[in-house]
């Protein structure tokens, strides 16, 4: 992510709410980015045992549901190889140490995790590097029937590493064939690319590319040409993910910045930073307002403070720049403690906080895992105590899927030594249904399915669904409501009210319609 994952390395109630804007949101993308490059966030180390990174992942998946998030974004191919059985591109050195090497004992770490990701109602949004090729030309370890082996005249080095082409026509091809491989083979929810399209400009060196400017320039200044390329790739990938599966999302997180209004009017009043226009030749607005992509998750990695490009101004330009997609905030937790500003406790809070203030924002990822490890600042705490308190449905995109499932209806309900249980079926024939949102309200509140504070559980669909509620306290009348979603999170229509009240040890209730 931008140039920061060695840094990374070393730092890591009742309806008496008075108004809307004291609840949480109801909908909101919360994630957090797991990289594998250089073992930043997994495996912890190269070699491990497949047992022993089945029990990592499960760890940080449990680690991170407890935090309140309920999406991971992880990186499956971080330098054109693979944390899965691929027919295109070899197994990842991170994995095993050895590029090539299959996890021993074997299994395909992409389909375990996407199955334990599911298990726990998050979504899994893989995320590819397109063009990084080999991560360092002198210590990578680089398999016989690696890309770069089989094509050299598709790559060119640049500073310690080699990329793509990002001009070659093959080149382009290549890679959308490697992502739609993993759109068609695996239950993945999310095609992920971050900010690393032309790499990051080195000191005084032109990226390499002017053999094939030559071949296909087509006329066109060289930044045109450039900017020409990338945004053909995105237009390739949009319709391979779709035509492969509709319903699976196409997201961008690029630099913060998109281009600075000294030489854009629409930029953002910054100054003294690189753009995603003008350096990584990365029109990722274009992409946006033309719906070639569905969300965007810019990375804000300052703090709101910062003299050239503070947090503040670019939230609220970003806000702006939806066009009706999403808009998602990267945050910088591996910066905490690394200057002034992020010694103090608040920053990250105060980031939640702007960005929830903007309705054109649908939430917030996190770079990266290892940084929640320690509690730093008490950033968990404050997220499990108060702003991920409650739970969250993820924002939908009705662009994608708009049908919402057949609604649930409560079947019966039994006290029971350790709670209450509430039984509910569904005539979902279709198998549209793959959650349920289970609403309990006391009798003198307001039925208000948009408070996500009466969110007494999300429900994975299961054939005969129940759930104990441990909470309920004897003696008082609940109304308990249940809804169904969709794999989009579209929401049913609510079932009708289960009024529940214990007598003797027994559950009386009655539907209400």
């Amino acid at each position: 992510m931008v140039k920061h994952f060695l840094a990374g390395l070393l730092l890591c109630g009742s309806m008496v709410l008075t108004s809307k804007a004291q609840l949480p949101p109801k909908r909101e993308l919360r994630a957090v980015w797991i990289a594998t490059i250089e073992n930043i966030d997994f495996p912890s180390r190269k070699g491990l045992s497949s047992e022993e990174q089945q029990q990592e992942f499960i760890r940080l998946l449990d680690q991170h549901q407890r935090n309140g998030m309920n999406a991971i974004v992880f990186q499956v191919r971080p330098a054109s190889d693979a944390f899965y059985a691929s027919p295109y591109e070899p197994w990842s050195e991170y994995l095993t140490g050895v590029q090539g090497k299959p996890p021993y004992p074997y299994y395909d770490p992409l389909e375990f995790m996407v199955t334990e990701t599911h298990k726990r109602g998050m979504e899994f949004h893989a995320w590819f590097n397109p063009y990084r090729a080999v991560a360092n030309i002198r210590s990578s370890s680089i398999a016989a029937n690696h890309i770069t082996r089989l094509k050299p005249q598709w790559f060119v080095t640049y500073g310690d590493k080699k990329y793509f082409d990002p001009g070659i026509p093959e080149a382009r091809a290549y890679v959308t064939e490697v992502i739609r491989d993993v759109v068609k083979r695996y239950d993945i929810d999310a095609v992920h690319f971050d900010d690393y399209f032309y790499p990051y400009r080195i000191a005084n060196r032109d990226f390499p590319d002017k053999n094939s400017y030559r071949m296909y320039g087509k006329n066109l200044y060289i930044d045109d040409w450039r900017r020409s390329n990338v945004d053909t790739i995105i237009q390739m990938l949009n319709t391979a993910i779709k035509a492969e599966k509709p319903w699976v999302k196409f997201g961008i997180s690029p630099f913060g910045v998109w281009r600075s209004n000294d030489k854009d009017p629409d930029g953002t009043p910054t100054r003294g930073s690189l753009t995603n226009y003008d350096d990584l030749y990365a029109d990722v607005i274009k992409w946006q307002r033309l719906g070639w992509i569905d969300y965007l998750a810019p990375q804000l990695y300052w703090e709101s403070g910062h003299r050239l490009v503070p947090f503040g101004v670019l939230v609220n330009w970003w806000s702006k720049h939806g066009y009706g997609r999403h808009i998602y905030i990267g945050h910088a937790p591996y910066r905490i403690g690394s200057n002034a500003s992020w010694k103090d406790p608040a920053e990250i809070p105060r980031q939640i906080t702007a960005t929830r203030a903007l309705n054109t924002v649908q939430g917030s990822i996190y770079y990266s895992s290892k940084c929640f490890a320690d509690n730093a600042l008490g950033m968990v705490d404050s997220l499990r105590n108060h702003f991920y308190r409650y739970p969250a449905l993820r924002p939908t995109m009705p662009w994608l899927d708009n049908k919402a499932p057949e609604a649930p209806y409560f079947t019966d309900a039994f006290e029971k030594p350790e709670g209450l249980e509430v039984r509910w079926a569904d005539d979902d024939t279709s198998h549209q249904t793959k959650q349920y949102v289970l609403y309990r309200f006391e009798e003198k509140d307001v039925v208000n399915v948009n408070d996500p504070t009466k969110i007494l559980s999300i429900v994975l669909q299961m054939p005969d669904p129940v759930f104990i509620d441990r909470t309920y306290i004897k003696g008082r009348k609940y109304i308990y409501i249940v809804t169904a979603l969709d794999r989009m999170q579209n929401e049913s229509m609510i079932s009708d009210p289960l009024r529940v009240e214990i007598e003797n040890g027994k559950a009386k209730f009655e539907f209400e319609p």
